[in-house]
């Protein structure tokens, strides 16, 4: 099914919609013969931000989209914004690492119940597919915001046959690594540092990142929407660098200034891993991107004791230490394929909030 024809007159929910990821979803999708985009999310203020910048810059198309007030939280209020649509991307999270450490049961509330209930209102809609964004730190989880995203895809997972049975809903997972100057990342921080002549701030130069942009990010969805069958996680290939390297070709773009180090944040890795050992053997190579299936065995366990199972794990897991790196001049060109960069060197202001 190609996205482009799916979607003609049909309705998409985007849960954290006026997020960095919410925002790019729009610029792909707004001019398309998309019916109606319905853009979710507890915040009027950025919900008003984007109002206006919708009538501003596209006011023929403006009229498609609709804002919701709610709460993943909040299941009556996901009920509210799901009735009638045909599509979820369901991006609402908490995802900032400290902060998911010092409350981690604000965390459980909105990265696991949150996501059970927009399964349980998509399934009680008959909602068509609903795409769910997860992240490399639920792969081999030390942190509370992997965790929690961890349990969400085991949330997905566990539930997806049941709601297609029931309601012909397809439920699937995206898991991607570091999206470039999204909202709280760390380009953006960079770039603010140098403006203001300030000495750049390094966790640690050997950590490993993947570099993924926005709009792979929404081709990663767009392919999991096309391709999933019911609990299908999907990773894409990216290219890593060091944050060392990275900070190095912002500071070959937007100028010079020092560089300090202050230690690790709480909850750091050293790497990224975006598909575990484990994972790898129920996964297939679709060019771009991996799919892996989901475990499909039940809870008799005679028959594994019986017949056994050899492989339980691949070769190695798939990390930012082991795929492409990036070097110094790698990291420029990655960057300056962004609109964030390029609107940050004319001086424009950001279409896309991040």
């Amino acid at each position: 099914m190609q996205i482009s024809e799916a979607i003609r007159g049909k309705t998409l929910v985007i849960t954290g919609g006026t997020g960095s990821f919410g925002s790019t979803v729009l610029k792909h999708f707004l001019t398309t013969d998309i019916g109606e985009i319905r853009i979710f999310s507890r915040d009027e203020k950025k919900q008003d931000w984007m109002r206006h910048t919708l009538q501003a810059a596209y006011p023929e198309y403006s009229g498609k989209v609709k804002f919701f007030i709610g709460d993943v939280r909040n299941i009556d209020s996901v009920r509210d914004a799901l009735y009638g649509a045909n599509y979820i991307f369901h991006a609402a999270a908490l995802k900032e690492v400290p902060s998911c450490e010092f409350f981690p049961m604000e965390a459980v509330k909105t990265n696991i119940i949150g996501t059970d209930n927009v399964i349980t209102a998509a399934v009680e809609n008959s909602v068509e597919r609903v795409v769910f964004l997860s992240t490399d730190k639920a792969a081999y989880p030390i942190n509370a915001m992997g965790m929690t995203k961890a349990v969400a895809e085991k949330v997905v997972q566990a539930r997806a046959q049941n709601a297609f049975d029931r309601s012909g809903t397809v439920l699937c997972c995206t898991r991607y690594g570091n999206v470039m100057c999204s909202r709280g990342s760390v380009i953006p921080l960079f770039i603010d540092q140098i403006k203001r002549k300030a000495p750049i701030t390094i966790t640690d130069p050997n950590m490993t990142r993947f570099l993924m942009n926005l709009d792979e990010a929404v081709d990663l969805v767009a392919f999991a929407f096309e391709h999933a069958e019911p609990g299908d996680l999907f990773i894409q290939k990216a290219d890593a660098s060091t944050i060392g390297d990275l900070a190095d070709g912002v500071m070959k773009v937007f100028g010079l200034t020092e560089k300090r180090i202050i230690g690790s944040r709480h909850g750091e890795k050293l790497y990224e891993t975006l598909m575990t050992k484990e994972e790898r053997v129920r996964s297939s190579d679709m060019g771009r991107y991996f799919r892996i299936s989901p475990d499909a065995r039940g809870l008799n366990y005679d028959k594994f004791y019986v017949e056994g199972q050899v492989t339980t794990q691949g070769d190695e897991a798939y990390t930012s230490h082991n795929t492409n790196r990036l070097d110094v001049d790698g990291v420029v060109k990655k960057i300056m394929a962004t609109d964030y960069v390029q609107e940050e060197l004319e001086g424009r202001p950001h279409v896309v909030e991040a």
